[in-house]
């Protein structure tokens, strides 16, 4: 975990189509002042282009997270630019982008991560704000529910429950500070078949392939080559949850519990956690080594630039 807040140090750019709007976008990231968190900007229109990445303009969750700002600009499928962003450890960023939609490359977040892992980036000397969390928190929806609970790492504990046999019950843990990531990092978005024309009259997956969305079929999955993991489905469910916690504005510090969850339940989650007294408190990395009331000065300085 890192104590400073960062940014890249020069523009980088992608481009894709959308998955659900199967509109071609261009986006640029774009380094960002310290304090500024992850804002959008949609350089297609002249005024009120800005949109914040943060919980409260999430104004939609429908297979996707689309954001909106107070002037009814969107912008959606934002959950696995900001699932990357998260893992690599930047803060502030400015990303534009000519269209409503971010592309969903192969839908993952691997392409993302691939080319923000070769940016230098740049720390500032501002700190990194964290939710830690005191007391557990729980949103149950029907047969949907999702808790977090006190832990010094953020952990996410997820459980699908499909009646298809491929997908079944799969269920994973992942530590984003002690695990290897690159399970979470390159499992893809996925449906079943049976589901596509469903989800089309809604509207949605106009930009739909086996290039960018694993498709199960009764007891086959459709992509040459199959799963990229054995746990690719709860995989991919962990990488979203992850880019939508980062909607919360904190790095958080804690244990999720999540079963049959998505993007909507996330959402309401984090408005609940974010309104409950008493259940988180806001720290730099600095106060989690004092609180440990360890006596060696040596010891102290190696954990805090750890």
């Amino acid at each position: 975990m890192k104590i400073y807040q960062q940014t890249i140090s020069e523009p980088v750019s992608f481009s894709g189509i959308g998955l659900h709007s199967g509109k071609t976008s261009k986006i640029t990231i774009l380094p960002g002042e310290a304090n500024q968190g992850i804002v959008f900007k949609r350089t297609d229109l002249l005024k009120n282009n800005l949109v914040s990445a943060i919980y409260k303009n999430v104004s939609s969750a429908k297979l996707c997270t689309t954001l909106e700002n107070a002037h009814g600009v969107k912008i959606s499928t934002v959950e696995h630019l900001l699932a990357a962003l998260y893992i690599i450890g930047i803060n502030n960023v400015i990303i534009e982008i000519d269209n409503e939609e971010i592309p969903i490359m192969d839908g993952s977040a691997i392409n993302f991560l691939t080319v923000l892992k070769k940016i230098k980036v740049k720390r500032s000397n501002k700190k990194i704000k964290y939710l830690k969390i005191l007391d557990k928190v729980e949103l149950i929806d029907g047969a949907r529910k999702i808790s977090i609970e006190p832990k010094e790492s953020f952990e996410v504990d997820f459980q699908l429950n499909y009646q298809n046999e491929i997908i079944g019950k799969q269920r994973n843990t992942i530590n984003f500070q002690e695990d290897q990531l690159k399970d979470v990092i390159e499992s893809r978005t996925f449906c079943l078949f049976e589901d596509i024309e469903k989800i089309k009259k809604l509207g949605l997956a106009k930009g739909g392939s086996l290039e960018n969305a694993v498709v199960v079929d009764g007891n086959k999955v459709l992509n040459r080559g199959g799963l990229r993991n054995e746990k690719e489905f709860v995989n991919h469910k962990i990488l979203d949850l992850a880019g939508d916690f980062l909607l919360s504005s904190y790095r958080v510090l804690g244990k999720v519990v999540c079963h049959q969850g998505g993007h909507e339940l996330t959402n309401l989650f984090l408005r609940k956690l974010l309104n409950t007294k008493n259940a988180t408190t806001i720290i730099e990395l600095e106060d989690i080594v004092i609180s440990k009331k360890i006596n060696s000065e040596q010891y102290v300085k190696i954990a805090v630039n750890a």
